[in-house]
C-alpha cells in the first residue's frame, strides 16, 4: 500500500519511494529489500527544497504524480524499467519524444570530464542535467555516504536512486536547484582570482626569487606562487620506488624553505605546492619517523605507510605531521596531481578521498577553502579548483578549452584551471601562446603553465616585443578585472550563479547560442568568444564567428556598436578578441592592477558604461569577514546615475575615486552632482568616451545628472579600416581602390557589391564587418 508523508514530498510503497523536490525535480528509489537511502551521499548533500504541489493518483496497479512540468507512471511494485515507469515531460522543443522510460539514455548538452592528459584537442564530455529536449536524469545509485561528521563511508547497500529533472529550457534554474540538492559552489579566496604561475621547472630558492622579481620589474601582477614536483625529493633510491611521490624539501634546491617561502608571502603571493600522493610516507622521508610510530611500522625493513585515505589513523597522519607541519612553514593550498585512476580497495575513487578531505581538513581549519585537483564527477564543485589536466601545446588544444569551461556549467562546474599555454609537446608558436593567454584572462582561472622543456616557458619577456607587449597587457587586465569577479565568485557560491554560462542560457530557442560553442557569457556583463584559429595569411588576422543575440553590443576594445540578432565573422589583430558589453552594461575594475594586491581591496574603481538601456550592479568586497556592497544604477532613459555603498565602510580605502567612463557616445555633459566632488572630466574622441573621475567619503549616496549618454549615430570606421588594408598581404592598387571606395559618396548597397566581388576571400568579409559597423 502507497503511503504519502505530504510534509516531505514522499510516496512510498514496499520496495519504491519517490520524492517530488520540486515541481521540476523528481527522486526515483527501488529496493527489493525495501531499504532507502536518508544520509548525505556524492552526488547529493540536500533533499529538503521546500513544499511542492503535485497530484497523486493511484489504482490497485498503478501510481502517477502529477505536477505542472512533468507526469509520472509507475507500475507498483515493480523493478524500475522501460516497461513499468515512464515520465511525460510538459515540452516539447525537437522532434524528440517528450515521454522518457526509464534507462532511456538522454542526449544532453553534456558537462565536464576528469582530464584532458594526453588529449591533443577535443575530449568526449560526460553528460549533465541540461538538455535541449527539456528533462535529464542523474543517477545517485552507485555512490558513497557520508556520516554525520561529514567522513566518507562505503555505502554497502545497492539500491536505484535516480534524480529526473524536467526543467525545460530553464538551464540556469536546473543548475540552481541541483546546487541546492549537492551543495553550493564555496566562495574563493579573492587572491586565487589574479594571474598564477606555474611550471614544471627544477628552481632554486634564488632562480625563482630572481623570476619573481623579474615579473614585478615588468610591471606584471602575480597572485599565486605555484611550485611544480620538482620543490620534494625526486631522485630517490630505487628500493623505495618513483620520485614522484615526496614530501620532504630538496635542500639542494631550497636550502632554507622557510625564508623561502616568507619573501614569496612577502611579494604579496600565496602559495601552493604540487604533491603526488600514491605511493604513501616512506622510510626516506624527514616526517617517517613520526609517522612510522604513530602506524606502529616496522622501520627495520623501512616499511612504508601506504597511502589509504579510508584508513583513519593514515588519514591522521597524512595531514596532522606531513601537511599541518608544511602548511605552518608558510603553504597556502595543495596542487593534487592524482593520475593513478578510480580504483582503491574500498572501490571508492581515491580522487574522491583526496579532493574532499584536503577541502575538509582546510575548513575545519577556518582556512581558505582552495584546492587544485582534477574532476571527479557531478558534487566535484564542492571542491575547486579544477586542474583539467595536462594540456598538449596545440591550436587544437586551445579550441577545446572554452567549449569545455562553459559546458561544465551544466553540471555545475564553475571554476576550471587550465593549462594556461599548454603543458607539453606541441611546437613555439607566438601567436598560439597568446591566443592563449588571451582565453585565459577571461576564463575562470588564469593559471599560466608549461612543461620543463627550456623553450616552452610562458614568461612574457621571452616572446618577440609585439608579442610581449600584448601579453602583458592582458595579464594585467586580468587583475584590472577582480573586482568584477570576486562579485562573480560570491554570486556563485550564494546564488548558484555559474561564473561562465553558454549563451543558450540566456537565449534557449535560438539555434545560434548552441551552433558556436566556445561563445559564452562571462558573468552578467560580458559575451566572450576567444580567437582560437590562427591567422589568415590574407588578412594576418586571426577571426571567429560570432553570434550577437537581440539589442546592442560594445566592443569593450574599440567600442564599435553591432547590432544584434545576427552571425558575424569577426577579425581580430593580436591586440584584441571579441569581447562585448550588451547595451546598458556596468563592468567595474581596478584602475591600477599593478598596484593592487590581489587580496587587498583597490584604492579606487573604474565604471564602464554603456549607453541604450537601464541596468544595474552590485559591487560586492569581502576583507576580514566583513562585507561592502556598492550599488550602482543606470537609469538610461532618466540621464542619471546612482551610486550607493552599504555595509561595513570602514574596509574600503579612504575618500575612493570613483571613475566613470561613458562609453560609445558622444561627449556627455554632467548638469548637477550630489554628494561627490569631480575632480577630472575628459572626452576621448577616438574612442566616444568621457571620464569623469570624482571623489566622495562613501557615507552619503551619490546622484548624477548628466546630458547626451546616448550611443553615436555614425560610427567613423575610417582608421580601422585603413589599418586593415595596410595589414593586408594584397596589392597595393587594390588597396587603394578599395580606400578610395569607402571614402567616396558610393552607396552601402555598390560598397556591398564591391567587396563580394573581391577575390580575396578573407579580406571581403574583414571589409563586410566594417560596413556592418559603418550600418549600425
Amino acid at each position: 500500500m502507497t503511503t504519502i508523508n505530504e510534509k516531505q514530498n514522499v510516496i512510498r510503497g514496499k520496495t519504491y519511494r519517490f520524492t517530488v523536490l520540486t515541481s521540476k525535480l523528481l527522486r526515483m528509489e527501488y529496493s527489493e529489500e525495501g531499504i532507502f537511502e536518508d544520509r548525505p551521499t556524492q552526488i547529493i548533500k540536500n533533499r529538503d527544497l521546500g513544499e511542492v504541489d503535485f497530484e497523486l493518483k493511484e489504482t490497485e496497479g498503478m501510481i502517477e504524480i502529477l505536477t505542472d512540468s512533468f507526469h509520472l507512471r509507475y507500475v507498483k511494485e515493480k523493478e524500475f524499467s522501460p516497461k513499468n515507469l515512464s515520465i511525460d515531460v510538459r515540452y516539447n522543443y525537437t522532434n524528440y519524444t517528450n515521454r522518457w522510460y526509464f534507462g532511456q539514455p538522454i542526449p544532453t548538452l553534456k558537462g565536464a570530464l576528469r582530464t584532458v592528459d594526453r588529449v591533443d584537442g577535443e575530449a568526449e564530455l560526460e553528460e549533465s542535467i541540461v538538455s535541449k529536449y527539456g528533462y535529464a536524469a542523474l543517477d545517485d545509485s552507485r555512490s558513497f555516504v557520508f556520516d554525520k561528521e561529514d567522513n566518507i563511508q562505503v555505502n554497502e547497500h545497492k539500491h536505484t536512486d535516480v534524480y529526473f529533472f524536467a526543467y525545460g529550457r530553464e538551464y540556469l534554474r536546473a543548475i540552481q536547484d541541483f546546487y541546492r540538492l549537492s551543495e553550493h559552489p564555496p566562495l574563493l579566496p579573492r587572491y586565487a582570482l589574479g594571474n598564477w604561475w606555474s611550471r614544471y621547472w627544477k628552481y632554486t630558492d634564488q632562480s625563482y626569487l630572481e623570476l619573481i622579481n623579474k615579473f614585478e620589474e615588468n610591471d606584471i601582477p602575480l597572485s599565486v606562487s605555484v611550485i611544480d614536483m620538482d620543490w620534494h625529493l625526486t631522485d630517490v633510491p630505487s628500493k623505495y620506488g618513483s620520485g614522484w611521490t615526496g614530501y620532504t624539501w630538496n635542500k639542494e634546491l631550497f636550502p632554507d624553505p622557510e625564508h623561502f617561502l616568507n619573501e614569496l608571502k612577502d611579494k604579496n603571493l600565496a602559495v601552493t605546492l604540487n604533491v603526488h600522493p600514491a605511493d604513501g610516507i616512506r622510510a626516506f622521508e624527514e616526517q617517517y619517523e613520526v609517522v612510522a610510530e604513530k602506524l606502529d611500522l616496522n622501520t627495520e625493513i623501512e616499511e612504508p605507510a601506504h597511502f589509504d585515505l579510508m584508513d583513519d589513523d593514515f588519514r591522521q597522519v597524512y595531514f596532522e605531521d606531513v601537511h599541518h607541519t608544511m602548511e605552518e612553514q608558510g603553504i597556502d593550498f595543495w596542487w593534487i596531481d592524482w593520475q593513478q585512476g578510480e580504483f582503491s580497495s574500498s572501490d571508492i575513487d581515491p580522487l574522491w578521498l583526496l579532493n574532499h578531505y584536503h577541502f575538509k581538513d582546510m575548513t575545519d581549519r577556518g582556512k581558505d577553502g582552495l584546492i587544485l585537483s582534477r574532476y571527479g564527477g557531478p558534487g566535484s564543485h564542492r571542491y575547486p579548483v579544477g586542474f583539467s589536466g595536462d594540456a598538449v601545446i596545440t591550436w587544437d588544444s586551445l579550441k577545446f578549452q572554452p567549449y569545455l569551461t562553459a559546458t561544465s556549467s551544466n553540471i555545475g562546474y564553475t571554476w576550471w584551471s587550465h593549462d594556461i599555454g599548454g603543458h607539453y609537446k606541441g611546437y613555439k608558436d607566438e601567436e598560439l601562446a597568446l591566443r592563449w593567454f588571451q582565453f585565459g584572462v577571461f576564463s575562470p582561472i588564469n593559471r599560466l603553465h608549461s612543461s620543463n622543456s627550456a623553450f616552452s616557458s610562458k614568461e612574457p619577456w621571452k616572446y618577440s616585443i609585439g608579442i610581449r607587449q600584448n601579453m602583458t597587457t592582458f595579464l594585467r587586465m586580468r587583475h584590472a578585472l577582480i573586482p568584477y569577479l570576486y562579485t562573480l565568485n560570491v554570486l556563485n557560491s550564494e546564488k548558484g550563479i555559474p561564473v561562465v554560462q553558454p549563451v543558450y542560457y540566456k537565449y534557449p530557442h535560438e539555434d545560434s547560442a548552441y551552433n558556436i560553442r566556445n561563445e559564452y557569457f562571462f558573468g552578467s556583463e560580458l559575451l566572450v568568444l576567444p580567437i582560437t584559429s590562427k591567422k589568415d595569411d590574407e588578412t594576418l588576422y586571426g577571426s571567429e564567428v560570432f553570434y550577437f543575440p537581440e539589442g546592442q553590443w560594445f566592443d569593450v576594445f574599440t567600442n564599435f556598436r553591432y547590432k544584434g540578432k545576427s552571425e558575424l565573422k569577426l577579425f581580430r589583430d593580436e591586440t584584441t578578441i571579441p569581447v562585448f558589453a550588451k547595451a546598458g552594461s556596468i563592468l567595474p575594475l581596478d584602475p591600477t592592477p599593478n598596484e593592487t594586491p590581489a587580496h587587498e581591496l583597490p584604492e579606487n574603481i573604474e565604471w564602464m558604461i554603456y549607453p541604450g538601456a537601464y541596468n544595474s550592479f552590485d559591487l560586492i568586497e569581502d576583507q576580514e569577514n566583513h562585507r561592502v556592497v556598492t550599488q550602482f544604477e543606470l537609469d538610461f532613459m532618466a540621464q542619471t546615475l546612482h551610486l550607493n555603498v552599504k555595509g561595513n565602510k570602514e574596509i574600503l580605502p579612504a575618500d575612493r575615486e570613483h571613475v566613470i567612463h561613458f562609453n560609445a557616445s558622444k561627449k556627455v555633459e554632467v548638469s548637477d552632482i550630489k554628494h561627490a566632488e569631480i575632480i577630472e572630466e575628459k572626452f576621448d574622441r577616438e574612442m566616444n568616451r568621457t571620464t569623469i573621475k570624482l571623489v566622495s567619503n562613501n557615507d552619503e549616496d551619490i546622484t548624477l545628472t548628466f546630458k547626451n549618454f546616448a550611443a553615436v549615430k555614425h560610427q567613423d570606421i575610417s582608421e580601422e579600416l585603413f589599418k586593415r588594408l595596410d595589414k593586408a598581404q594584397v596589392g597595393y592598387f587594390l588597396k587603394d581602390d578599395l580606400l578610395n571606395a569607402f571614402n567616396s559618396d558610393l552607396t552601402d548597397f555598390a560598397l556591398l557589391s564591391l567587396i563580394n566581388e573581391l577575390e580575396e576571400e578573407q579580406l571581403s568579409q574583414s571589409l563586410f564587418e566594417l560596413l556592418y559597423i559603418k550600418n549600425n
